[in-house]
């Protein structure tokens, strides 16, 4: 990934991550901004310079869109996190999409679990768990397994755009030489 890709996904990560945090939002608007950025800068740098191409950041786009997509309709994230995701996708092309999603169910795994310590909220966290797991070694159809809607009270409400800010900041660092 080119510096200037890296350069201008960082800084629109970074105001998404605060948006979250502050309104538990994700403005449509800069993600579509970004959406436009991602798309326009792969076309234009040549490949040397860190684009991937049209077809490779519209592929990223639909992976990026699609990944997260089942804990969409199982409402345990927000439609701005997928579009977050569609965005990155965008910049970095569907291999790259792929393996930022592992990173940023990792970083979300250690936001969940830290705003649950911080919260005093282990203890429902445990609960909440239980009755999922249970429901599903019952064999209950994947229609009727219990969302953030239908359990009694959540652990707590999670800015899950920091989670992908970190997520796939991290994975960038440590897989390009930005810095050199």
């Amino acid at each position: 990934m080119q510096t200037l890709n890296f350069t201008v996904l960082s800084v629109i990560l970074i105001f998404v991550a605060w948006q979250d945090i502050r309104y538990f939002r994700i403005p449509n608007l800069l993600i579509f901004l970004g959406v436009i950025i991602g798309i326009l800068l792969n076309i234009l740098l040549p490949q040397n310079f860190g684009g991937i191409g049209m077809l490779a950041s519209l592929a990223g786009f639909g992976v990026g869109l699609a990944i997260l997509l089942p804990l969409y309709l199982l409402r345990a994230l927000g439609a701005g996190d997928i579009k977050l995701m569609a965005m990155i996708g965008a910049f970095v092309g569907p291999a790259d999409i792929l393996m930022i999603t592992v990173y940023v169910i990792l970083a979300g795994g250690v936001l969940a679990l830290a705003v649950v310590l911080l919260q005093g909220r282990l203890s429902k966290l445990i609960d909440n768990f239980k009755l999922m797991l249970l429901m599903r070694l019952a064999a209950s159809p994947i229609t009727s397994l219990p969302t953030t809607d239908t359990i009694s009270r959540s652990a707590g409400k999670l800015p899950y755009g920091v989670a992908i800010a970190v997520g796939t900041l991290f994975y960038l660092v440590a897989n390009y030489n930005i810095f050199s």
